[in-house]
């Protein structure tokens, strides 16, 4: 069953937030429209983390990939300070998901040297540990009807290896979930792979369009927060959030990851969302090089997806993506459809990995399928990538040679006519209609 998503009214604001906030255990410094410079930060991180109970114990520090700005250079520095002598051990974990291991010199870099790390290994049955399950009548009720099924919890052994796990990390709109961030640092982002597949499903059924930026708790969050209530450890999240294109800070917030989270999230919806007053013909998304294959990459499209006129245009512009993706290589095979598409055929597709099924659906957007006319799809997606063109058209995309992208005419067109939208550093700002 395909049924409605519930969302939040309006945001909290001024002394009731700090009331709010504070009932919640949640201190927060910053807001939009503001960027917080270094020495405050520090300052914050480390009297939050001063008036915790941390002596003795041991801490999980869980952290994003480079796919998310974050500047954790900074901010684990300033973790550094304040429980080196206290902590017995501190394990830094990377939330990665199932993306592909970081190493090297860019893994240095992305940390700042003052710890090293451990990347999640879904994939690696000795590296999981299994706390329990949600039942199906559960599921049923978090999802809202769309699911009913048990799901495992299974999650990465270092979080309940250790006395208290430290979320570390932005929020920014999600197209799974609503907002990032909070407890999704476990789930996916240290899970198991079932549940891992099976969140990103459920999104999927709702669809990115309509779940991506919705405050509130939506189904997605609802069984993120229920597995997270397993996990034996103390939990504790530092959710930021951080200017894009920049990496500074406008603001943090300190707490139970629940609480935590939902306080950035408010300010993430009024930094990260810009709204357009009518819909344009043709996008053209400049993808960073952040993201390095079309699976990351693809925030390109769906964070402008709302914008975008029936029978319009994106054109995902990313030279330097030259494959589909480095950790799943069958979305290959099964290519780019529609959410329905898979729905109205599950029999072929209830075997392949969910979260595949997922990501397509992420990058083809909405669109409608039945036997006899086939599959129709809203709006046309177009790579401009380094991926070769018969790669691009075998996975149900449409293809245009990077090199004949001309960007600064594009920017012209799009100061012209009204229906051109140039976004440069594609992938976390979101676009939507008043």
């Amino acid at each position: 069953m395909l049924g409605g998503l519930a969302q939040s009214g309006g945001r909290a604001h001024g002394a009731c937030m700090v009331t709010s906030l504070q009932a919640q255990g949640v201190a927060s410094i910053g807001g939009p429209g503001q960027v917080l410079d270094d020495a405050t930060v520090r300052r914050f991180v480390r009297a939050r983390l001063a008036a915790e109970d941390l002596d003795g114990r041991s801490v999980c520090v869980l952290v994003p990939d480079a796919t998310r700005s974050c500047p954790l250079p900074l901010l684990l520095s300033a973790v550094h300070d304040a429980l080196d002598g206290r902590a017995t051990n501190v394990t830094v974990l990377i939330a990665l998901g199932t993306h592909a291991p970081m190493t090297g010199d860019g893994l240095r870099k992305h940390l700042g040297g003052v710890y090293s790390a451990r990347n999640h290994e879904w994939d690696n049955p000795e590296a999981l540990v299994r706390l329990g399950s949600v039942s199906p009548d559960r599921v049923a009720e978090l999802s809202e009807g769309r699911l009913r099924e048990s799901v495992d919890v299974v999650v990465n052994r270092a979080v309940v290896e250790h006395d208290v796990c430290l979320v570390v990390g932005p929020v920014f709109p999600h197209e799974v979930v609503g907002f990032s961030g909070g407890n999704k640092y476990f789930f996916p982002g240290v899970a198991g792979p079932e549940i891992i597949d099976f969140s990103h499903w459920l999104g999927a059924l709702i669809t990115s369009a309509e779940i991506i930026g919705t405050r509130g708790i939506t189904p997605v969050r609802a069984l993120i927060d229920q597995a997270a209530a397993l996990i034996p450890s103390r939990r504790l999240a530092l959710t930021l959030v951080v200017e894009s294109g920049t990496g500074a800070l406008h603001a943090a917030a300190f707490g139970p990851p629940e609480a935590a989270w939902a306080a950035a999230a408010d300010v993430s919806a009024q930094a990260h969302v810009q709204y357009l007053d009518a819909p344009v013909q043709r996008v053209l998304s400049v993808v960073p090089t952040k993201y390095g294959d079309m699976w990351t990459g693809a925030k390109g499209f769906y964070k402008v997806e709302p914008i975008v006129a029936d029978g319009g245009q994106v054109i995902v512009y990313a030279p330097h993506i030259t494959r589909i993706s480095a950790m799943h290589p069958e979305i290959e095979r099964i290519g780019y459809h529609c959410r329905d598409y898979f729905v109205k055929q599950w029999d072929r597709f209830a075997g392949e990995h969910w979260g595949v099924l997922a990501h397509s659906t992420h990058l083809r957007g909405a669109g409608t399928w039945d036997p006899v006319r086939g599959e129709r799809n809203r709006v046309t997606v177009t790579l401009a990538t380094g991926i070769p063109e018969d790669v691009v058209r075998a996975a149900n995309l449409d293809y245009l040679d990077p090199a004949a992208v001309d960007l600064d005419a594009f920017a012209a067109t799009a100061d012209g006519d009204g229906d051109t939208l140039v976004v440069p550093q594609a992938g976390e700002v979101l676009f939507r209609l008043r």
